[in-house]
């Protein structure tokens, strides 16, 4: 089984025993090596409420009581902020109504595969320092769901959506009943409540920040597990650089969450950011995941629809990847760059998707030995799931056009684009533009795409 890096020693050094002391059940940093993982069952109130939410959700629907449950759902990334803001406010939703004579039951789904949770060692080392299941029987993925998502979502209580906009097509139909997200307010759901929307470093913020407000009126205070305290500390930490980042909302809401957590005798900012330095070690550890793992760990999409009857409703997907497609061809089982495309055929045929991005990002040493960031597109499109050739070389064209066309980008072409195949391309560029950007230039270029009678 793979294991996790260590930090460099000098920086265990700096890191005082208090700090480091969070992850030691996984990193043993006197011998240098990585603590056996098990797939050992969670310990703590907070694994025993998931285990046991996860199961009562599963009998209620062999008997039929789909429409008493709410679903919490992040992002289908399933980042460490995604999955602590879903799994935080379920458990908020349902203990502070416990007591009540509307009881609300809540579960957290993950919308990913289990298998592909360790494939983020940082969401793996936060939910074993918070005591979870290593084989994460304690947690609800996309791959368990009894039933399929647009029937289901038909039949549930309603869905709250934290770190996105909008749900994904699968889950249109289902009510939203609240929405928290730190990116681009789309309109949806006007009437959810509470529907937050505030640019902050961390989603798990301004969950954290509503759970606190509505805590404190409560008739009663339920228990908040120190397990899930320091899950939300280590998601915020982690997307503000150990509070680097943060905005006002950050900060108090870890203030907020810290003072009620094993860490509280500690120094907020230090304990932030030696838990910023841990996870963002952990994150980087990527080195044993193959190109298929790579496409999948940090892959967005969803249906797109286009304006015409002669261009059908297509599949759009996005991958994030900390590699270049250089260094991604050498992890491949020839070396070559056709093995590559081979394996990218393959992933994007078993999930059914027509277009696809691979945004990929890495350094290089400059001749004055600074370090410069260069990324890169790759864009690909298939022939063989909802479009034909002829409306895919269109799309294609369509797609590329756009990209070309944004001068803010200053794409160039690959070193390698001469040995491309037909609708497949890629550029460089040092834009800086990553997934938040690219994908609305493309998304645009897919709705107004159309085809000459």
């Amino acid at each position: 089984m793979k294991t996790l890096r260590l930090l460099p020693s000098a920086l265990l050094a700096s890191l005082t025993a208090a700090s480091r002391a969070p992850f030691q059940q996984v990193l043993d940093a006197a011998s240098g090596k990585a603590a056996p993982m098990r797939d050992d069952i969670g310990v703590g109130h907070f694994s025993e409420w998931s285990r046991a939410t996860k199961k009562q959700f599963l009998i209620d629907w062999q008997a039929g009581k789909q429409s008493e449950w709410v679903f919490v759902m992040g992002n289908e990334a399933g980042d460490l902020d995604s999955m602590t803001s879903a799994l935080t406010w379920a458990y908020h939703l349902e203990h502070s109504t416990q007591n009540t004579s509307n009881p609300t039951k809540a579960i957290a789904l993950l919308q990913t595969q289990t298998d592909a949770l360790d494939l983020r060692p940082e969401n793996k080392l936060a939910l074993k320092n918070s005591k979870m299941t290593s084989g994460h029987d304690d947690l609800l993925t996309m791959d368990e769901l009894p039933e399929d998502p647009e029937t289901l979502a038909l039949k549930l209580r309603g869905i709250v959506l934290v770190d996105h906009a909008s749900p994904l097509r699968k889950w249109e139909a289902a009510k939203i009943l609240s929405i928290f997200d730190h990116h681009v307010d789309k309109g949806t759901a006007p009437d959810a409540s509470p529907r937050i929307f505030e640019k902050v470093a961390s989603c798990t913020s301004l969950v954290a920040r509503q759970m606190f407000t509505e805590f404190y009126k409560l008739p009663e205070e339920y228990h908040l597990p120190h397990e899930l305290l320091e899950l939300i500390l280590s998601a915020i930490s982690i997307d503000s650089g150990g509070l680097a980042s943060a905005t006002a909302t950050d900060l108090d809401a870890s203030k907020r969450v810290f003072e009620r957590s094993q860490w509280a005798d500690r120094d907020l900012h230090e304990q932030m950011e030696a838990v910023d330095s841990w996870l963002s070690d952990a994150k980087k550890d990527l080195d044993d995941l193959s190109v298929r793992d790579l496409l999948r760990r940090d892959w967005k999409g969803d249906l797109v629809d286009t304006p015409s009857p002669r261009t059908p409703t297509v599949s759009l997907g996005f991958a994030s990847i900390p590699y270049s497609l250089d260094e991604q061809i050498e992890k491949t089982g020839f070396g070559e760059l056709f093995h590559w495309f081979a394996v990218h055929a393959a992933w994007t045929a078993s999930i059914n998707t027509d277009i696809d991005i691979c945004l990929n990002k890495y350094k290089i040493k400059t001749k004055d030995g600074k370090k410069k960031k260069i990324r890169e597109i790759v864009l690909t499109v298939r022939d063989d799931v909802r479009i034909d050739k002829v409306q895919a070389d269109a799309l294609f064209k369509a797609v590329r056009k756009a990209l070309e066309g944004e001068e803010s980008l200053g794409l160039k072409e690959w070193h390698r684009a001469g040995e491309l195949a037909s609708r497949q391309m890629v550029w460089t560029h040092e834009s800086g533009a990553g997934r938040k950007v690219i994908r609305p230039i493309v998304e645009e270029a897919v709705r107004t795409w159309d085809m000459a009678v």
